[in-house]
């Protein structure tokens, strides 16, 4: 299949990209600078990954309302990023319907593209909690995808991770020898991660049960 992999940069979706390798797939890598406070690593993580895989066909695509909208600690610097494990809730650094306007924009490259599928790596099971990364609501965007493009147009959305649990992931990743050290999680810091934000602790969590070492620096683990 031609695939568009939504690749931020991170683990989970580099995963996510690595499997359509794997498979065989073609890959069209997009990427989304939204003002969050690690746009730089990130899209520098992103072009990494895409050339370790050797991904040519790249779409980089600014999301500056982001900042305008506000409302979360990821592209609103006056809100403190939470450290430690996730609480219950949504916590603040859910950015308001993020994965849905990514999968909207996606869902445009593709039809371009002629892409059969769109790639995503959310993850319900063992992440922050954010509503967008449940899979009654992907299953609901594929549908609403296929709804609002042309009847030739039939795309499939894939989520291979969205069952699994950090230490699957990170056990996967290493199973397919996915460049972890070029990948970045942390919320809050680009130069070495933090070790303490939400994300940084499910990732640590993740390598820890996995029983492997994080090859990324941390300031703290």
């Amino acid at each position: 299949m031609r695939v568009v992999s939504i690749l931020s940069g991170g683990m989970d979706s580099t995963l996510a990209c690595a499997k359509m390798q794997e498979a065989g797939h073609e890959v069209i890598a997009v990427h989304f600078d939204y003002k969050q406070r690690t746009e730089s690593k990130e899209r520098e993580a992103f072009h990494a990954v895409c050339d370790h895989y050797g991904i040519d066909r790249r779409y980089l695509i600014p999301l500056d309302f982001f900042k305008t909208i506000g409302a979360s600690a990821l592209t609103d610097e006056t809100i403190g990023v939470p450290k430690g494990a996730p609480g219950a809730g949504v916590p603040i650094t859910y950015v308001p319907f993020r994965n849905g306007i990514f999968l909207s924009i996606a869902a445009a490259i593709a039809e371009k593209e002629q892409a059969e599928a769109i790639v995503i790596g959310a993850v319900e099971e063992d992440s922050s909690g954010y509503p967008d990364c449940r899979e009654s609501f992907l299953d609901a965007m594929q549908e609403a995808i296929n709804q609002g493009t042309k009847e030739q147009t039939r795309l499939t959305l894939l989520a291979p991770l969205v069952h699994l649990k950090k230490e699957q992931i990170v056990a996967e990743a290493a199973r397919l020898s996915v460049p972890m050290e070029l990948t970045w999680s942390c919320y809050e810091q680009s130069e070495a991660a933090c070790g303490e934000c939400e994300s940084c602790h499910l990732r640590l969590k993740g390598f820890k049960k996995a029983g492997l070492t994080d090859p990324i620096a941390y300031q703290k683990r």
